[in-house]
């Protein structure tokens, strides 16, 4: 939608073109890119002069809140500046054009001005089925923006591979009436079942089962989750039962919370549309609710202990930065779990986040946009958005794909069922098995077509198994591969990917130089070097009828995790030259990191003797590559050389030096810190 602004700035014809967004779906990230094209364009605040400014000077493209053009064109001490842009032709793009309130601006611009154009732009348009009422009416997209000109639905989106499919699971059956000894899914829309759905027991229940699948849906929280709920009451108990769940030493989940805090703060359940009374300016709000403010400052101080910051509900302008930094700290994974009723369930996006628990009635848009915060593409191990609904959710969200696509795109944008993907597993094992019989077989593949053959199996089988791991019923008993056959092969695979990825290999002209092994699909992030040592702890408590063991466990664990296979001679070193000296096992880590220091420092001095490297430049360029996360520059690189090489050289020693210089950062740095 911003790039159809930038086309239509363009067109001789246009005077000027507003971009218009709503307050409540900006969070740190789409400020900065809104104002970075134009600074001061978009904020917290109601601060409109500068944006009256921009419709008084040459100013194209203006890029501005809806909260700031109502003010605009409403307001008595502005009416002199913009009265004299009536009869230009202004055209307005609206994104999330579904929200109301853009009916009310929408009442406004045509109002004002005489020469004006409409485009509205949003992936959930509101129709009659799924409209608001006001004055007795019912108001749709339509009658706000006239006709549709183009429709890229959600289905288009997961065939182009934009978007991810959902994965909804329904969990809960439970018993309608004491002693009926009959279980049934409870209809949500019942009137008599609020006293059910907030129950302490069903609340600590559910409480309970997300601790204990957060870790599988979350790929050992490599990815975040949200999770909504039907009112602040219950938010405020769900937060209370996990912090007291975690004081107790039962999890060490990251649980942060937002909610509004105004006094009318019932949910608009299975209504579908958010109308939360966020206020963003730097003024006081108008009423309060005592208790549920009381409690979100509760929750804001535990934030504030566990990050460091100054967060509180002082004013709206501290609250706001409240909002931005949570939404800041989601995004890059330093929040496990977001507990919300109505923020964030529309407009937000972060790749990072892969799961929605839902205790909330939703429906229509309002469910769609909720499921989406889930389904964006992020990486291969990223394979689809889990749902977990702990209401019956299945008719509302079948009636919503209808709605916004057609009555047959379930299977386009729900994942098949758990006993399809063991199906597809068990089928794609018997294609291994045609390809390599046996684990030891796939060191006497005779070419690189056999060997591509086998990549491509085993990523499938992968891949499959990534999908299968996420859900709530997953075991390797339905698997005709066993866990420890995986993980044989892995080995063999991952052998395969460290030939691919030598230096020696990558100067060859080979079709398995282009090949991508998907590693993020096998990385665990429990096993790391902290684990590692509790297992070299482990192995020098150990009896001596059971060392043998202890050992060879620790060194198949290194042959098949990819991010600990570089270290694996020195972690073998280790064992066998320091390990017999060390008396005490708690002397491990201490002895392990001088050794990991001074393998460190000899590896970084033969670089520079073998390649002829200047230290110190070679220290800024290692220094800058963690900082940064980018790869160095040819000429970073060629500033360590001693002796400059000639051009036809040039390419080959550059390439072979940064090579080395990944190598290194990924042997003695990367997942070091754990």
């Amino acid at each position: 939608s911003f790039k159809a602004s930038q086309i239509i700035m363009n067109l001789p014809t246009v005077h000027k073109v507003v971009f218009v967004v709503d307050r409540r779906d900006l969070d740190f990230h789409t400020i900065k890119e809104f104002n970075s094209f134009s600074k001061g364009s978009v904020d917290g605040t109601d601060n409109t002069h500068k944006l009256v400014q921009q419709f008084a000077d040459d100013t194209k493209l203006i890029v501005t809140t809806i909260q700031k053009l109502n003010t605009a064109i409403s307001k008595k001490r502005y009416l002199s500046r913009m009265e004299k842009l009536r009869d230009e032709r202004i055209v307005f793009i609206f994104d999330e054009c579904h929200r109301s309130q853009f009916g009310d601006t929408h009442k406004r611009i045509v109002k004002f001005f005489n020469n004006h154009q409409l485009f509205g732009f949003t992936g959930t348009p509101i129709f009659v089925d799924n409209a608001y009422t006001k004055a007795s009416i019912k108001h749709t997209t339509k009658d706000l923006f006239d006709e549709c000109l183009h429709k890229y639905v959600i289905t288009d989106a997961i065939k182009d591979e934009n978007v991810l499919k959902f994965s909804v699971e329904y969990i809960g059956r439970y018993k309608e009436k004491e002693g009926s000894g009959a279980y049934a899914d409870i209809d949500v829309e019942g009137i008599d079942t609020k006293e059910l759905f907030d129950s302490s027991d069903r609340l600590e229940k559910i409480a309970d089962y997300i601790i204990s699948i957060h870790n599988r849906k979350t790929h050992g929280k490599t990815f975040t989750a949200m999770f909504c709920v039907s009112s602040i009451d219950n938010l405020i108990k769900y937060y209370e039962l996990f912090r007291t769940s975690k004081e107790a030493g039962k999890h060490n989940l990251k649980i942060a919370t937002i909610f509004s805090y105004g006094v009318n703060e019932d949910d608009k359940d299975a209504t579908g549309i958010y109308e939360e009374g966020l206020s963003m300016a730097a003024e006081d709000l108008p009423k309060y609710n005592s208790h549920s403010r009381e409690k979100l400052d509760d929750f804001i101080g535990d934030y504030n202990q566990m990050f460091g910051t100054k967060f509180s509900t002082k004013d709206s302008q501290s609250f706001y930065n409240y909002f931005n930094d949570i939404s800041k700290k989601v995004k890059t994974r330093q929040v496990d779990i977001l507990l919300v009723v109505n923020m964030f369930l529309t407009g937000f996006d972060s790749p990072t986040l892969n799961t929605m628990y839902v205790d909330k009635n939703l429906k229509h848009h309002g469910l769609i946009q909720a499921y989406s915060r889930t389904n964006r593409i992020l990486n291969e191990q990223k394979s689809q958005g889990n749902i977990t609904c702990f209401r019956n959710l299945k008719k509302a969200t079948d009636d919503a794909i209808t709605l916004f696509s057609n009555k047959d795109a379930r299977e386009v944008i729900l994942i098949e069922p758990y006993e399809e993907y063991v199906r597809k597993f068990n089928t794609g094992f018997g294609d291994l098995l045609q390809i390599a019989p046996t684990v030891d077989s796939v060191n006497n593949l005779q070419s690189e077509t056999e060997e591509l053959e086998f990549i491509k199996a085993f990523r499938e089988l992968m891949r499959l198994k990534n999908v299968l791991s996420s859900f709530v019923e997953f075991s390797h008993d339905d698997l005709a591969m066993n866990e420890q056959k995986f993980e044989d092969y892995k080995s063999k695979y991952l052998d395969l990917y460290d030939k691919v990825k030598s230096s020696s290999f990558t100067e060859k002209d080979s079709i398995l130089n282009e090949v991508d092994f998907e590693l993020e699909l096998i990385r665990r992030d429990e096993i790391n070097v902290a684990y590692i040592l509790q297992l070299l702890a482990n192995l020098k408590d150990a009896h001596p009828e059971n060392k043998a063991k202890h050992r060879q466990a620790i060194v198949d664990l290194l042959a098949g995790e990819a991010k600990l296979r570089n270290k694996k001679e020195l972690i073998e070193q280790f064992i066998n030259e320091n390990l017999p000296e060390i008396q005490d096992a708690t002397d491990i880590p201490e002895e392990f990191d001088s050794f990991w220091k001074a393998e460190q420092q000899k590896a970084l001095d033969n670089m520079c003797k073998e390649e002829k490297l200047i230290p110190e430049k070679l220290q800024d360029v290692i220094e800058n590559y963690l900082f940064t996360e980018r790869k160095p520059l040819r000429e970073d690189i060629v500033k360590t050389l001693e002796i400059k090489p000639k051009i036809r050289e040039r390419k080959t020693i550059i390439e072979r030096v940064s090579n080395r210089i990944f190598d290194f950062v990924e042997t003695f740095i990367s997942g070091m810190a754990g």
